[in-house]
């Protein structure tokens, strides 16, 4: 024993680990000295020292064996869970099972290198001592079994999650491993609580019968970031967080750039389906104007952040404030910014300060720290007080939200948020939803507070995604050109038998609202594109749909025309609230064999979608397909986000368990 203790004191004093308890040591050596005067006792007799050898032996393998798990857990977890002072403490983890729910297994000592195993504390339900240099015994025995038979604590049978990795030795489990319990916690349905609404697809509808189609435009992007961040840790995302109309509108077009009155152009195309030749492809995009340095209005933002105990991982608050400092070194010394946080509470870390004291607003950002549970209502509330109080007239006044969506303290729900932004936006202060995270991501919730706070939402996975859209694209994110933008299509029943429109299908609005201006619809961005697609079957196809009755009272009378469809857009300014109304024909001679140019690509990347939802619309679209279209009309890709694109489709190529075939395989609608 009093050769086993130096050792051990010696190896903890060195182990790699900054984060292991100081007074671990203490306590040992201070166990070492009581041991030593023990052995000048004349009374310690040699089958005494042989049972306090053999009992300093099994503390020193359970120690050892204690702190290595707790090591390995380090790259796990991204830090220790507390060694020494409370060996055996909980995790803040949800337990994975119960001990008496699983069966034990033996496992030979000479398979445990070949094993990496989750930490005791995770798979065991027992009370944690609470001082670890008094109780250390009282620990022991609690482990003694698993020092006796690893296997009964640590087998495959005890730990669900347990998995089995290539041979390697356990000191090189420690240095190699690179798997960690984060990632674990993101894609374990135990633990993942992520929401989307339910996405119920757009039909083909009859002409004679739906002749208008009316919705509200979108400029969001947040569900291609989120369908990357799937696909690039190896799963294919779930078929409600694939928004077809967000994915076509993450890439820009070459639209033409509007030179009248109104603030963005008009472009319509048309062209065979490529996914379903028989029928054909309808474009409409709008191109904003972009605003001329001297143009640009003075800006009051206030960002709202998160900084709760769920943010508190590495790609939420940690990523966030990369992003936010990226911003802050390109805001000009006019602009003015605010910071609020809310946890458990709501409180303001940084008064309005105008973007040359940049020095002031990057220390509040590197000051954020996560903790708490998430009253977010109240931060929301904080926020756009903050932000009247700084008001700006013809300016741009906005909250930038920053959160995983996981609100979970007093004003909570999707209605009571949603009414509270409702009220707020009266006041001319738009809103921007920049969310993050993975496993308790709330999708649904974030997607309702952007649209209802007449505001755009984006997600960002990557610090590569936090500069496009808080430098690259700030114009487009901050400076709003345009509100209330809807579009009405009018169909003609002499050249078009029936469509679909492709995505929108949580912002479609009824025909009576496209006049009414009081309806509230979607914004458009300094610079931004907005790209809509239809799916149109011609007059002259044998297809059936369903269609109701016959009117009784009243007769359709179809008017000889050659035009395929009328597009009616209408827009308020940004201070504004009268509607102005752009209108723009198109005609069936502009059908076009094929689609070419930025029209194949954004057709693409539908085709995409429809895969990725395994849409019943989905015809002959294949991955191959995509990749090929893709790869032809990728035309100037300065930053390399359709290269990107590109990438991911061979991604999803080789996750998709379905066969393209029609062979049943895992079911990604989630019913």
């Amino acid at each position: 024993y009093a050769e086993g203790c130096p050792k051990l004191s010696t190896a903890l004093h060195a182990w790699p680990n900054e984060d292991l308890s100081p007074d671990l040591e203490q306590k040992i050596q201070g166990r070492l000295q009581r041991m030593k005067l023990r052995e000048g006792s004349e009374m310690k007799t040699k089958t005494r020292l042989l049972t306090v050898g053999g009992g300093g032996l099994i503390v020193a393998f359970l120690v050892l064996v204690v702190s290595m798990q707790v090591y390995t857990q380090r790259g796990i977890q991204g830090r220790l869970r507390g060694a020494a002072d409370n060996i055996g403490a909980p995790s803040t983890a949800q337990p994975l099972a119960k001990s008496s729910q699983l069966a034990p297994q033996k496992l030979p000592m000479s398979e445990a290198k070949s094993v990496q195993y989750e930490p005791y504390y995770l798979s065991t339900n027992y009370k944690a001592e609470t001082d670890a240099g008094s109780q250390i015994f009282g620990a022991s025995r609690k482990l003694r079994s698993a020092a006796d038979d690893i296997g009964d604590q640590f087998s495959p049978g005890n730990v669900p999650v347990l998995r089995q990795v290539k041979s390697m030795s356990l000191g090189a489990g420690l240095a190699e491993r690179s798997d960690s319990w984060d990632e674990r916690l993101r894609y374990n349905p135990q633990f993942n609580t992520e929401q989307y609404n339910r996405i119920y697809e757009n039909e083909f509808l009859e002409v004679a019968q739906n002749p208008l189609s009316t919705f509200s435009i979108d400029v969001d992007t947040a569900s291609y970031s989120n369908m990357r961040r799937f696909l690039n840790s190896n799963q294919m995302p779930p078929a409600d967080a694939v928004r077809i109309e967000e994915m076509i509108n993450y890439f820009s077009y070459d639209y033409p750039k509007p030179t009248g009155e109104h603030p963005f152009s008009i472009t319509t195309k048309a062209a065979v389906c490529p996914w379903e030749p028989k029928h054909q492809l309808a474009l409409v995009g709008l191109q904003g104007k972009t605003l001329e340095t001297d143009n640009i209005p003075p800006t009051n933002l206030v960002f709202l952040i998160d900084v709760s105990g769920s943010m508190d991982q590495p790609d939420k608050l940690p990523l966030l404030k990369s992003s936010l400092r990226l911003l802050v070194n390109q805001l000009p010394g006019e602009e003015r910014v605010a910071i609020v946080v809310y946890a458990g509470n709501a409180g303001l870390v940084l008064e309005s300060t105008p973007g040359s004291d940049k020095q002031k607003i990057l220390e509040a950002i590197d000051n954020l720290k996560a903790g708490g549970s998430t009253a977010g209502g109240a931060g929301i509330q904080l926020a756009y007080k903050i932000a009247k109080e700084n008001f700006i007239k013809g300016g741009n006044n906005r909250v930038v939200l920053a959160t995983d969506g996981d609100f979970n303290v007093g004003v909570s729900s999707d209605g009571e948020l949603t009414r509270i932004i409702e009220e707020k936006r009266k006041d001319g202060i738009f809103l921007t939803v920049l969310g993050f995270g993975t496993g308790n991501y709330k999708d649904s919730k974030m997607e309702q507070l952007a649209d209802k706070g007449n505001g755009n939402y984006y997600y960002i996975d990557t610090l590569k995604e936090g500069k496009k859209v808080l430098v690259s694209e700030l114009g487009s994110t901050l400076f709003t050109i345009a509100k209330d933008v809807k579009i009405q299509i009018e169909f003609n029943p002499a050249q078009v038998k029936a469509y679909r429109l492709i995505g929108y299908e949580n912002r479609m609005l009824a025909k009576e609202d496209f006049n009414d201006d009081t309806k509230d619809a979607g914004e458009l961005g300094a610079g931004h594109t907005v790209t809509a697609m239809y799916e149109i079957v011609p007059v002259d196809s044998a297809e059936t749909f369903s269609s109701v009755d016959k009117l009784a009272y009243q007769k359709t009378e179809v008017l000889p025309s050659d035009d395929l469809m009328t597009v009616k857009l209408r827009y308020k300014d940004p201070d504004g609230e009268t509607s102005k109304l752009i209108q723009q024909t198109v005609k069936a001679e502009d059908v076009s064999a094929e689609p070419a140019g930025d029209f194949q690509f954004a057709s693409v990347v539908a085709e995409f979608g429809l895969i990725l939802r395994d849409s019943k619309f989905k015809g002959d679209a294949s991955y191959e397909h995509v990749r090929k279209g893709a790869a032809a009309s990728k035309g100037k890709d300065t930053y390399g986000y359709r290269e990107e694109f590109i990438e991911l489709v061979g991604k999803a190529q080789a996750l998709d368990t379905r066969a393209e075939s029609g062979t049943p395989g895992i079911n990604f609608k989630g019913e």
